[in-house]
């Protein structure tokens, strides 16, 4: 399994692929309504929301503008603090240098905070590359990881599993990463929940060595941030000796007073609850309490890429809330494996093609995987425009050719042609409305068969405009 899923075929046939299962429509339908429905109550409950979502705006986009300097005052701030931080240009130095700082502490298992940043590049794969066994502690990608599956959603990874597929995924799975699954397990939340906190509390206690993200980190004093609903991410950030963080340079604020915005955002836009049940803060090491040894990568990974683009750099404001997933009705009927990427859904359709290019098929197409419905923005709590940005991402592929691009050029520059020469056309509109019982319903061809295999051509009248108003306006 690759963590960016390259190889994977472009959107529209992945899409296709999924819309054909009804068990996955099922799954993906009850829970985006429920979650959607739940965000929508708890953000009315505040009256300044729309005050703090264009402060959370204004926020990033003055970090984005003044990176450089926040990111060297943190790294001074993590040091000051008697952490060591580490660049990383890429993907595959990234994963090296977690490697080698893992194979330093003797150590040859990691429990893990859930984190997207580590699964964007890859980093389990490399670890069991080089003999070292990650551990999967967040609930849903403990599910993903024993299932040998993917994730699907920003929030809930395993978003398209039902509690029966979770049970059968416990029962044949857990006893082959450690300890096995209860016996006569049952797929009632409560049951599959302690069936998890057993199979995981002998990994907390045994681990010497803990892998994170973050959500956020503050510049001026070094602290970094995970929230979180279930508790197993702050045992990993507390129980082992060495800790290892991996965090997108985009995940900076300037201040406590700025982080204050988003821990009233994100709660409410991601999980539906006023605050997080877990907030864990921590800034650098502390003489006999947590982790002894801290290490911060601060990851690229074609983000001064998407900065230099002044319409796409908007997507880096992303606090993954995940709101934009569960309205979109793309989503919800393609699921997230369609999307190719760690990053599905809407925010995924602008983030991955300026991350990884746009020369991939996958990526290529992921522009396209949207209505264009706003409904993405109108949620958004950092106020990303998500539509602007597809649009402008759409010129950059056809800008850069390919044959269903070339066979639009050619056909716009013939209808020019056309439309230049009144006789021509209304040569042209007789002939087709003479021929029109031999029309077909949908084009052939490649390109134009993906726009016409959800809707007909439509009916061509049985004389033109042209001779029917000679004919009753003369």
């Amino acid at each position: 399994m690759s963590g960016t899923f390259v190889g994977m075929p472009a959107f529209p046939k992945a899409a296709h692929e999924a819309v054909g299962n009804q068990t996955l429509r099922g799954n993906l339908r009850h829970a985006t309504h429920t979650i959607r429905a739940k965000r929508a109550q708890a953000v009315a409950e505040v009256s300044d929301w729309a005050e703090l979502r264009e402060a959370g705006k204004r926020i990033k986009d003055h970090t984005l503008r003044h990176l450089d300097r926040y990111l060297v005052q943190l790294e001074e701030s993590v040091v000051a603090a008697g952490g060591t931080v580490h660049w990383a240009a890429d993907a595959d130095e990234a994963n090296d240098i977690v490697t080698q700082l893992v194979k330093m502490t003797g150590e040859s298992e990691v429990v893990k905070v859930k984190s997207m940043a580590t699964q964007e590049i890859g980093l389990n794969e490399a670890l069991e590359a080089a003999g070292i066994r990650a551990y999967e502690t967040d609930l849903a990608e403990l599910i993903v990881q024993l299932g040998k599956d993917r994730p699907s959603h920003i929030l809930v990874p395993a978003i398209h599993r039902n509690r029966g597929e979770i049970r059968d995924i416990f029962e044949r799975e857990m006893s082959e990463w450690g300890r096995p699954a209860p016996e006569g397990l049952t797929d009632t939340p409560a049951e599959l929940a302690e069936a998890a906190r057993l199979h995981l509390r002998e990994k907390f206690l045994r681990a010497k060595v803990g892998i994170s993200g973050a959500n956020f980190m503050v510049a001026d004093t070094g602290t970094l941030v995970v929230v979180e609903s279930e508790g197993n991410g702050r045992m990993c950030l507390t129980l082992p000796e060495t800790l290892i963080s991996v965090v997108g340079i985009e995940k900076i604020v300037p201040t406590w007073q700025d982080l204050e915005v988003f821990l009233q955002t994100l709660p409410r836009s991601s999980t539906a609850e006023r605050m997080n049940p877990y907030t864990s803060t921590w800034t650098g090491t502390t003489d006999q309490d947590g982790p002894q040894t801290f290490h911060l990568v601060l990851l690229d990974n074609g983000r001064t890429d998407t900065l230099a683009d002044e319409v796409g750099r908007q997507a880096l404001r992303c606090i993954r809330c995940s709101a934009c997933l569960n309205v979109c009705p793309v989503y919800e009927r393609a699921g997230g494996h369609a999307y190719g990427s760690v990053y599905p859904g809407p925010i995924g359709a602008i983030l991955s093609p300026q991350l990884r290019g746009t020369q991939s098929e996958i990526d290529a197409s992921l522009p396209y995987a949207s209505s264009l419905c706003g409904a993405c923005y109108e949620v958004c709590p950092v106020a990303i425009d998500i539509p602007e940005v597809l649009v402008h991402l759409r010129e950059r592929v056809a800008d850069q050719g390919g044959a269903g691009h070339r066979l639009e050029k050619a056909a716009i520059k013939a209808a020019g042609w056309v439309l230049d020469r009144p006789a021509a056309l209304a040569a042209g509109e007789r002939l087709a409305a003479r021929t029109r019982a031999l029309h077909p319903n949908r084009l052939p061809g490649p390109g134009a068969r993906q726009w016409t295999e959800s809707r007909d051509l439509p009916k061509m009248p049985a004389e033109p405009f042209r001779d029917w108003w000679r004919k009753n306006r003369r």
